[in-house]
């Protein structure tokens, strides 16, 4: 298949590279990643040949994986987040049976141990958590036991206690969450079923614990990425407007007005691949699908004072369904993923500014 790709010649060439880096010690995807206080990342769970209950860290200095202790269930499709007193929370996911869990459970990095915590409410996989102002975590919607969830809750970590709050108005998965400067968390996108994608928006105030309705992006969006950018807008990219078909298209969220903006498309089409804002504020887009089966390596920057997308170095390895973490150093660490084959892989790569 031909792609068309709008390339802006503004002088925009980056010379900023990519270098392989350790193997992890399992071929990992659909999995998460964390950058801990100390500055390592821990990686949690992974499909292969099967689920695994394996997490392992990178250290940033020596470039190298370790495994640390074994989480309590085998989970994929769970989201990881990590807490204001530095402890990562993990919850839910897909146990080995691919049903949704509502475990939860606790990495202390000090001890390298995990422990439980009071499970959710509901159980829940491909579902998105973000951690609110007050420090509590706002977990959202995904695909329950016997259907896609409209329900969220919270987590507060000084008393383990999970507390039902608002609903939202349509159930959905694979969306976004962004915390916004005010304090509200902007939801994105997501599917009802793999067909039926959405361009609605909501936005949580959690003084009041309710979702109320926003202004509708310019395109259906499932699994796409959503970026808050050094200027208080959010940056959309990407994504599949139905299943099938994979977007270039690029919008701006303005949470002074409401406002979707249309900006320059991206240079290639892109489906479960990650953004990463820069300590310069530009955001690098990696890897993703052109077509929902196979992988791309090309990455691209935005230039948010510009308002333009550079094209920059290839990754060693095409990859979706990876992940990439801001190291503290400025650098970028991608990890996993599909390749080019659609097989998981173990490989790993720093984009050094």
């Amino acid at each position: 298949m031909n792609f068309v790709c709008l390339i802006l010649i503004l002088g925009s060439v980056s010379s900023k590279e990519w270098s392989n880096t350790g193997e992890m010690n399992e071929a990992r995807v659909y999995h998460t990643a964390s950058v801990l206080s100390n500055g390592k990342v821990l990686i949690v769970g992974a499909r292969e040949t099967a689920i695994s209950n394996t997490s392992e860290l990178f250290d940033p200095l020596t470039q190298t994986w370790t495994l640390t202790t074994k989480t309590f269930f085998i989970r994929t499709f769970h989201t990881a987040t990590v807490l204001s007193n530095g402890k990562v929370l993990v919850t839910g996911g897909q146990d080995e049976n691919r049903n949704a869990m509502n475990s939860a459970e606790l990495y202390d990095p000090s001890t390298g141990k995990w422990t439980l915590t009071a499970p959710m409410i509901d159980a829940r996989c491909r579902h998105s958590a973000i951690v609110l102002p007050n420090g509590q975590v706002l977990v959202v919607g995904g695909l329950g036991s016997d259907d896609v969830l409209n329900s969220s809750e919270l987590y507060n970590p000084l008393t383990d206690q999970w507390t039902r709050t608002g609903s939202l108005h349509q159930a959905r998965f694979i969306h976004t969450l962004s915390l916004l400067t005010n304090g509200q968390v902007l939801l994105t996108g997501g599917a009802q079923t793999g067909f039926n994608v959405s361009n609605s928006t909501e936005l949580f105030d959690s003084t009041k614990g309710t979702w109320t309705i926003n202004s509708h992006m310019h395109y259906k969006r499932g699994g796409h990425t959503a970026s808050l950018l050094q200027n208080g807008q959010v940056l959309v990219t990407g994504g599949s407007s139905d299943g099938y078909t994979v977007l270039t298209t690029a919008e701006l969220f303005n949470p002074t007005d409401n406002t979707w903006t249309n900006i320059e498309k991206m240079n290639k089409k892109r489906l479960f691949h990650t953004a990463t804002v820069l300590l310069n504020g530009q955001v690098l887009i990696t890897g993703g699908s052109p077509d929902a089966e196979t992988s791309d390596k090309a990455t691209e920057l935005y230039d948010p004072i510009q308002q333009t997308w550079i094209q920059t170095d290839n990754m060693n390895s095409g990859r979706f369904y990876h992940t990439a973490s801001l190291l503290t150093n400025g650098s970028v660490l991608v990890a996993g993923g599909f390749s080019q084959n659609v097989e998981p892989v173990k490989t790993s790569e720093l984009f050094i500014q």
